[in-house]
């Protein structure tokens, strides 16, 4: 039980570093001193895309099931809502690739706009 809640966990963990991959750049608008922890984060998310390796989260996310006995994502609200859209089963290196592009475009068109308006 213990290990399918630290999955859960992870799961989470995993879907807000995404998240903050993508669109962390637009705390730099609000807060600078956030470029510091977004932009080794955005070339972590971007490299991991473009490389076609796994994230570290994947496999420890699946460890914690298989280790509280849960063969898989069926049943409950994380696993129906969310793993999809982490683990998309059609996901090809063709996709990735269109991610990491996504990754790098959202956050060169931040970034830019930020060191236009001199708030870098």
């Amino acid at each position: 039980m213990v290990a399918l809640i630290l999955a859960d966990a992870v799961l989470l963990l995993h879907l807000a570093f995404v998240l903050f991959v993508l669109f962390g750049g637009l705390l730099a608008l609000k807060w600078p001193k956030a470029i510091r922890l977004h932009l080794p984060a955005a070339l972590w998310g971007t490299f991991v895309e473009l490389s076609g390796w796994v994230c570290p989260l994947t496999p420890l996310e699946m460890w914690l099931r298989e280790q509280g006995g849960a063969s898989g994502y069926a049943g409950d609200f994380l696993s129906h809502y969310l793993v999809a859209l982490l683990y998309p089963e059609a996901l090809t290196p063709q996709i990735q690739l269109i991610l990491g592009l996504v990754v790098v475009g959202v956050n060169v068109t931040i970034y830019g706009w930020l060191w236009r308006t001199n708030r870098l």
